[in-house]
């Protein structure tokens, strides 16, 4: 059921953090040190990898608001995000990501991670990596495509391997590196 929060009252109250989950506000939990070291240097090698190919089209950004659906209420805010470099805006089209970077934690549920995953393949997000950062565990990455609106595991990686992901273009992901 829909809940009373519409997306244009929810970016008039500017809730930046927030997300909106079928016009129910979500409040994810905040983030741990290893949470945003790993958001940190994932954007550091997107960003590397991005200037070493000339696009200049393109940009990483830390925590943008992403319009999923209006007619649903659903606005959700990646750790990360591939856009196309425009206007400096509060909130992103969903035909102006390429690329969307959830860092999951325990305290993330089976039931969000779900939604959200759902949710990016729905507007056709064409690379979404995953990266699991529990506290005081191996960090583990997987990178995936979308094909036929589903998610395709392309590259995975555990605690230590190197791997080269694929998105808008390659980037070398150094798990040891992570947290």
């Amino acid at each position: 059921m829909l809940g009373p929060t519409t997306v244009e009252e929810w970016l008039a109250a500017e809730r930046s953090r927030l997300e909106l989950l079928l016009g129910h506000l979500y409040a994810p939990s905040r983030p741990s040190g290893s949470h945003q070291r790993a958001s940190f240097r994932l954007a550091r090698a997107v960003d590397d990898s991005l200037q070493a190919v000339g696009r200049r089209d393109l940009e990483v950004l830390p925590a943008v608001a992403v319009r999923i659906s209006t007619p649903f209420r659903t606005v959700l805010v990646p750790d990360l995000a591939v856009v196309k470099v425009g206007e400096d805006r509060r909130l992103y089209e969903r035909g102006d990501v390429l690329l969307a970077v959830e860092v999951w934690s325990q305290d993330n549920s089976q039931d969000e991670r779900e939604t959200k995953t759902a949710a990016y393949a729905q507007v056709g997000i064409p690379h979404l990596w995953l990266v699991e950062a529990p506290k005081g565990k191996p960090v583990s990455f997987t990178a995936y495509r979308l094909e036929d609106a589903k998610y395709v595991e392309v590259v995975h990686a555990d605690n230590g391997e190197t791997v080269t992901a694929p998105g808008p273009v390659p980037v070398e992901i150094d798990t040891a590196k992570l947290p």
